[in-house]
C-alpha cells in the first residue's frame, strides 16, 4: 500500500503543475493521490502496520499534509476494518508543508509580483516559465532593470560594464541565459539578431571582437583607398565600415597561405574563413564582391565554401577541383571524419568530389600545393573581371 513517502513524491510532482494553477488564477485543490487500494487477501497484521504508519503522517495526526478517508471494508479473517479508500492533498499550504517548499513559494510570489508590476508584457511567459523565477530567486530585481534598460534602449552598441543599469559588473555575463529568454519575448524582432547565439552580438551590445586581418593584394587599390599599410588586422565590426564593393575578395584559411598570396589586380584577401562568415553578416558591401574562397582539398574545406555560399551564392572555389588532387596526389593524407553525406550550395564538379573525400577520407592541405602552381592558378583565376 501506499506510504508517506510515496505521497510526498507525488506531492513533488503536483508542485510545478500547482504553481501554474496560481499564476492562472484556476483552481487546483483538492488533489486526489491515486494509490492500490487494500484487497480483502492482504495480510491484515502488515496491512494494519501500513494503515497506522499511514494515518500518524496524515493531517489529521500532524496539522498539515494529506487527508486520509477511511471506508469500512469486510477482511477474510478479521471481519469489518476501516481501510483507506481515499487520499487527498486539500490546500496549497497542505501541499507546500509536504514538499517543504514554503519559503520558496513565499519568494516566488514575491518575485512574480515584481515581475508584473515591472513587465506585464512577461505575463504570458511567466505562466509557461514558473521553474524560471524560481530558479533565479533574488536575481529578479537586477534582471528586471536590465530588461527596462533594453526595451528603452535597444542595441545600444556599449559594452555591457558601460550600461547605466544598478547591476554589478557581471551580472550579464552571470545572466545571459535567462536574459536572452526574456529579451526575445520583450523586444521587437527587428531589434535582435536572429540566429546569433552569442548575447552580445544578439542584443547589439559590444564585446572583445575577433580580429580580421585582410591584405590588400594590389597597390593601385590600397592607394584609392588611402591605406598607409597593405597588411592591417581590426575588429569585425570596424572591417565591416571598410567599403570595399565591387572589389574582388579571396578568403583562405591558412596563415602561411595568407601572408604569400601574390599581387593581384583590384583584389583583398581575408584571412579566416570563420570570420569571413561573420563579416558577411555584417558588411552588406561585401555580398557584392566578387568573392573565391581557396581551402584544404576535404570535407571540411568544403563545407567552409558551403557556408560561405549561404551568404555569397555566386561564390567560386580556386584549386579545389580533381585537376590539383590529382596534379599533388602524392601529398594526399588522412583527413579528418566528416559527418554529412551532402552540403548546399556545391555544384556538381564539387559536389563529386566532396563525397570521394569524405568517403574516403583525404586530404590535400593547401600548403602541399607548390607555390608556383598556385601563383599561376590565381593570376589565372584574377587577371580579368
Amino acid at each position: 500500500m501506499i506510504t508517506p513517502a510515496d505521497i510526498r513524491q507525488k506531492a513533488e510532482r503536483l508542485y510545478l503543475p500547482m504553481l501554474g494553477a496560481w499564476l492562472a488564477g484556476a483552481p487546483f485543490f483538492p488533489q486526489e493521490i491515486a494509490f492500490r487500494k487494500p484487497q480483502a487477501a492482504d495480510d491484515y497484521l502488515t496491512l494494519r502496520a501500513e494503515v497506522a504508519a499511514l494515518l500518524a503522517g496524515s493531517k489529521a495526526e500532524r496539522g498539515h499534509g494529506y487527508s486520509v478517508v477511511l471506508q469500512p471494508r469486510q477482511t477474510r479473517s478479521y471481519g469489518a476494518q476501516s481501510l483507506p479508500a481515499r487520499i487527498t492533498i486539500d490546500s496549497e499550504v497542505d501541499l507546500l508543508w509536504l514538499v517543504k517548499k514554503v519559503a520558496e513559494v513565499e519568494q516566488f510570489k514575491h518575485d512574480v509580483a515584481a515581475i508584473r508590476a515591472a513587465l506585464p508584457q512577461l505575463e504570458a511567459w511567466l505562466r509557461q516559465s514558473p521553474s524560471q523565477v524560481i530558479t533565479h530567486a533574488g536575481a529578479w530585481p537586477g534582471l528586471l532593470h536590465v530588461c527596462q534598460y533594453f526595451l528603452a534602449h535597444p542595441r545600444p552598441a556599449r559594452y555591457a560594464r558601460e550600461l547605466p543599469i544598478p547591476v554589478h559588473t557581471k551580472f550579464i555575463e552571470e545572466h545571459t541565459g535567462i536574459l536572452r529568454r526574456l529579451l526575445d519575448v520583450l523586444l521587437a524582432p527587428e531589434q535582435i539578431l536572429a540566429g546569433e547565439a552569442l548575447f552580445e552580438r544578439r542584443y547589439g551590445l559590444r564585446y572583445d571582437e575577433p580580429l580580421l586581418r585582410l591584405r590588400i593584394l594590389d597597390p593601385v587599390l590600397q592607394s584609392a583607398l588611402s591605406l598607409p599599410i597593405a597588411d592591417l588586422s581590426a575588429p569585425l565590426s570596424q572591417v565591416a565600415q571598410l567599403n570595399l564593393a565591387q572589389r574582388r575578395c579571396l578568403v583562405v584559411e591558412n596563415k602561411l597561405i595568407f601572408l604569400t598570396l601574390p599581387a593581384l589586380p583590384d583584389t583583398f584577401a581575408l584571412f579566416g574563413s570563420g570570420y569571413a562568415i561573420a563579416l558577411l553578416r555584417d558588411a552588406p558591401w561585401l555580398t557584392d564582391c566578387p568573392l573565391a574562397y581557396w581551402g584544404d582539398l576535404d570535407a571540411h574545406g568544403f563545407d567552409i565554401l558551403s557556408q560561405l555560399r549561404l551568404f555569397q551564392p555566386t561564390a567560386r572555389s580556386i584549386m579545389m577541383d580533381a585537376a590539383t588532387l590529382a596534379a599533388f596526389a602524392e601529398f594526399v593524407v588522412a583527413g579528418k571524419p566528416y559527418p554529412a553525406t551532402t552540403l548546399r550550395g556545391l555544384d556538381d564538379a564539387e559536389q563529386r568530389i566532396f563525397a570521394m573525400l569524405r568517403e574516403q577520407n583525404l586530404r590535400l592541405e593547401q600548403e602541399r600545393i607548390d607555390y608556383a602552381y598556385a601563383v599561376g592558378q590565381l593570376q589565372a583565376a584574377f587577371s580579368a573581371r
